[in-house]
């Protein structure tokens, strides 16, 4: 069965909220929200130009997929975003692999279990940035399993679309053991495991300023 691409999903959610940001000198900003200020600004992902995908080994070769339904909302505090929080969800059943079987098997109760889980999230806790790069740490939840990941990133800049509205961008990169997550199924085939156990995660996002 080609499906073994179990584990590729659990690192695309932690993916989003790699909220990137811009600095100066090396530091570390910012926790989870503690409430809305009046000071706050809301950031919201424009889905249309924004991905989550993730890749996992598969024999010698390697599977990606990508999550079609999942939200972003950052919040920056006095008008720099360096000093924000993170909170994304992801609709575990919208994992796409461009192969329906294999999709099927990855919904299942042996890999996401997605009706008893249909949802993943990822609390931000943190940034460390340094100039165009930042570290984005925050706690990715799948399956009843909760776990601090970090997640590299470029910061890419901040523009006004053409409806006015600022925009900012960035990307990053990360991986997750998706054992972790209890996502552990796996078979050997001539001596080599199927599905490699480290999860690669691939996002792009662009987020609106929406006040």
């Amino acid at each position: 069965m080609k499906p073994r691409l179990a584990g590729i999903a659990a690192g695309s959610l932690a993916a989003l909220m790699s909220a990137a940001v811009p600095a100066a000198a090396a530091q570390v900003v910012s926790t989870a929200p503690t409430g809305a200020s009046s000071a706050a600004t809301k950031w919201v992902v424009d889905m249309v130009h924004s991905q989550v995908d993730f890749g996992v080994r598969h024999l010698v070769g390697q599977v990606r997929g990508t999550f079609d339904r999942w939200y972003a909302v950052l919040e920056t505090k006095d008008g720099d975003w360096k000093l924000g929080s993170v909170d994304v969800a992801v609709r575990t059943a919208s994992l796409n692999t461009g192969n329906a079987y294999r999709d099927a098997d990855l919904r299942s109760d042996r890999f996401f279990a997605v009706t008893r889980f249909p949802e993943m999230t990822f609390k931000g806790t943190g940034f460390a940035v340094a100039d165009s790069t930042v570290d984005v740490n925050g706690i990715l939840t799948i399956k009843g399993h909760s776990k601090p990941v970090t997640l590299s990133g470029r910061y890419r800049g901040i523009a006004k679309g053409g409806d006015g509205h600022e925009r900012i961008a960035f990307q990053a990169t990360g991986a997750v053991d998706r054992r972790d997550f209890g996502i552990s199924w796996n078979e050997t085939v001539a001596g080599t495991e199927l599905i490699g156990n480290n999860v690669e995660i691939t996002i792009g996002i662009e987020a609106v300023r929406v006040n």
